[in-house]
Parts: C-alpha cells; sequence; structure tokens
C-alpha cells in the first residue's frame, strides 16, 4: 500500500511541476516538453511496482548523509575490520552504536557472511555515484572549461607528476597504511624482487571417451 500510495503522489507532484513548469528538459530529453511525449513517457512507471522503503532517521538528515558517504568509495567492510578466517567461518570487528559506540567481534558463517557482504553490493546496471549537469562525463572537460571562462577564472595547471609522488605514497597518505611494512611485524620493509608474468594456460584436455 505504501509503494501505490507513494508511486500515486510521486507523479501526481511530478505533472503539477511540469504544468508550472519546473521541469526543463534538453537532449535527447527534449521532445518531453511536450504533454502528450511527457504522458507517454510516464505511462509505463504507473503499471511497474516501486520498492518503497521509508524510516524517518535518528538524528536527522545529517546522520544519513554521513552514513551514506561511508559507502561512496567503499563496499560494506573494510579490510582491517576482518579478523580471521578459519574452519569456514569469519570473524571480524563491529561498533555497537546502542552500547556506547563499543567495539565487539563477530563470528558468522563463511556462507552467512558473503550474503550478507553482497547485499552491499549494487546490482548490475546501477551506478553507485552519478554526476550531473556540467560535471557529467560527456563534455565534462569542455563544460568546466567555459565555467572557468564565465568565472574569469586562471586554467588549472597541470598535474607535477613528480610532486605526486609514488602511488604507494599516496596510498600511506590517504589510508595512513604502508605498502611497505610487513602486514604481520610491523617491521621488516617489504621490496619487490621480481615481478612475474602470468602463465598462459595449456590447451584444454578434450575427453574423447
Amino acid at each position: 500500500m505504501l509503494a501505490r500510495l507513494f508511486r500515486r503522489l510521486f507523479l501526481q507532484y511530478l505533472e503539477r511541476a511540469f504544468d508550472a513548469g519546473k521541469l526543463t528538459f534538453f537532449g535527447a530529453l527534449e521532445p518531453l516538453r511536450d504533454r502528450r511525449a511527457f504522458q507517454r513517457h510516464l505511462a509505463p512507471v504507473r503499471k511497474a511496482e516501486w520498492w518503497v522503503y521509508a524510516k524517518p532517521p535518528f538524528a536527522g538528515p545529517e546522520q544519513v548523509l554521513a552514513y551514506v558517504a561511508r559507502y561512496t568509495h567503499r563496499v560494506a567492510i573494510s579490510n582491517d575490520r576482518l579478523l580471521g578466517i578459519e574452519d569456514g567461518k569469519v570473524r571480524f570487528r563491529w561498533k555497537d552504536y546502542r552500547n556506547g559506540n563499543r567495539q565487539k567481534s563477530m563470528t558468522l558463517a563463511a556462507n552467512e557472511f558473503i550474503r550478507r557482504f553482497l547485499l552491499h553490493v549494487l546490482p548490475e546496471g546501477f551506478q553507485r555515484i552519478r554526476y550531473y549537469g556540467f560535471l557529467a562525463n560527456r563534455y565534462r572537460e569542455q563544460k568546466l572549461a567555459r565555467c572557468r571562462q564565465l568565472l574569469a577564472m586562471p586554467p588549472p595547471e597541470p598535474p607535477d607528476d613528480q610532486a605526486a609522488g609514488d602511488y604507494r605514497d599516496q596510498y600511506q597518505e590517504l589510508t595512513g597504511t604502508s605498502l611497505t611494512e610487513c602486514p604481520a611485524c610491523h617491521q621488516g620493509r617489504m621490496v619487490v624482487i621480481e615481478l612475474l608474468n602470468p602463465v598462459k594456460p595449456c590447451c584444454p584436455i578434450h575427453d574423447t571417451s
């Protein structure tokens, strides 16, 4: 019931915005400026089943934004929270927000851990972050150049590869974790001795029996 109510109200307010001239269409969507074309575009949406989840945030929209922001560039759990994998079970660290943000550990069967992990993976065809307007991928460089021209801003200086440093240094600066430090003793230094090329798979053996 909630999904159908939300669908009706959402489309109702969308039509009001269209009639009030608050919606603008450009590029491939320009034909939708015509009301009949706009109605035809919405027709399949009226028949589709919508999935709606509504729950008031505990501490306001700021907390929701902070929560979502943690998932924009990583998925579900970071490596440093994994404590061990043994006997088909995964042990990891989690924070109990109801008990003063105390750090606790939990052990799950591997298949249950994977199931929970995959709940945070976007389905195929979905994008985690989308850019719109002048930040959209297409013609972004040209549009940003035009924005700088209108704002009378100087063009950005090209990046200095030497100043950027090695990727290992950048990784340590961003994450605080060293790629050259031994993860076991945290004292020894790991160095590259040799790079091994991948072995080409041999020809498959066909069963002729």
